[in-house]
């Protein structure tokens, strides 16, 4: 069996990986997609320390996130395309006039 400190070595660095593209990035999509992998990064931490301590309930809150971030991925996508067709870009700092 592989020790969770490894699965919390990999957490931390698709956290990180996360973090630095978010906001090295300009583009909205790579933001989103890297929201997405922090949700992932902590989602592996989670099940990684559940684990540990041999708590099933932990699988079924991870599964609840999934679900969740699935919605923000679908709504999230849905809104990327109508601003893109609307400016013809993605980049945030194209987007920062926007008005309700």
């Amino acid at each position: 069996m592989i020790p969770a400190g490894w699965f919390l070595a990999v957490a931390v660095i698709l956290f990180g990986l996360g973090i630095a593209a978010f906001f090295v990035r300009r583009d909205l999509t790579t933001r989103f997609l890297a929201v997405e992998v922090m949700l992932n990064a902590g989602n592996l931490a989670f099940l990684a320390l559940a684990g540990t301590a041999r708590a099933a309930e932990a699988q079924a809150v991870v599964l609840f996130v999934i679900t969740v971030a699935a919605a923000e991925a679908a709504v999230g996508l849905a809104i990327l395309l109508v601003v893109f067709r609307r400016r013809k870009a993605v980049l945030g700092e194209d987007l920062m006039d926007l008005k309700g």
